[in-house]
């Protein structure tokens, strides 16, 4: 950014100096340590900038919409992981670190709601169409950090009310060894109890889940959802995070 007099300030430095009052409430809310993996990744990133910026070649010279979604994706990847890590790298990431834990949103969807509104600012002073750039790109960083966060939905989770559990669970079990839990439930409407069971399966297996379904309780009620990440028993090995 040129001043009236000549005088260029690199964009790290300016990030480094608007950082600093967010700084100062990040550790008024979180304490030190916080504060101290805000400095470290802040800093990291403002020298990484103004260090690396000769040195970055374009990768879509001219063309808008391919850099910022190329711009967005990276963004995200690095970010994502640093969420990862436990740190941030200052800005509107602090505000989004101290709001997830009091809203019911993801980190990724903080971020795109926190950044919205300084776009929506910047677009009054510096036109429309740079604000709709800008907000494709922070909207593919904020998917993309919660791609990071929550990792590739692979397995499906199913929740199967039938007339027939045991020979529901029991073909589950024989045919897709996969293990089921049979969970108490009650019809609000006949009153009637039923047991629900609940069984996690990889994609590639939803079909034959059908299938076995369908060929126990062709009048079943069957729920199929996302799973973002699967451990114990048969999937991935539980660690507690670091």
């Amino acid at each position: 950014m040129g001043l009236e007099n000549g005088v260029v300030i690199p964009v790290g430095i300016q990030m480094l100096f608007m950082n600093a009052i967010l700084l100062m409430l990040a550790i008024g809310f979180r304490g030190w340590s916080f504060g101290a993996k805000t400095i470290y990744g802040a800093v990291g990133l403002s020298v990484a900038i103004d260090v690396l910026a000769p040195f970055v070649p374009h990768l879509a010279e001219g063309q808008e919409l391919l850099a910022v979604i190329y711009g967005g994706a990276i963004a995200g990847i690095g970010i994502g992981l640093v969420f990862k890590a436990g740190g941030n790298t200052g800005g509107t990431d602090i505000i989004a670190q101290l709001l997830a834990p009091k809203v019911p949103l993801s980190i990724g969807q903080i971020v795109l709601a926190v950044d919205a509104v300084v776009i929506l600012l910047a677009g009054i002073a510096f036109g429309p169409e740079l604000a709709m750039w800008s907000f494709l790109a922070v909207f593919v960083a904020a998917r993309v950090i919660d791609l990071i966060q929550e990792g590739v939905s692979l397995e499906k989770a199913a929740f199967i009310i039938s007339k027939e559990p045991e020979r529901m669970a029991g073909a589950i079990l024989d045919e897709l060894n996969r293990g089921a839990t049979g969970l108490a439930g009650r019809g609000l409407y006949s009153g009637e109890s039923r047991e629900v069971i609940m069984t996690v399966v990889r994609r590639q297996q939803v079909d034959s889940l059908k299938r076995i379904v369908r060929a126990v309780d062709p009048e079943a009620f069957l729920i199929i959802t996302d799973v973002h990440e699967a451990v114990g028993e048969g999937f991935g090995e539980l660690r507690a995070s670091e």
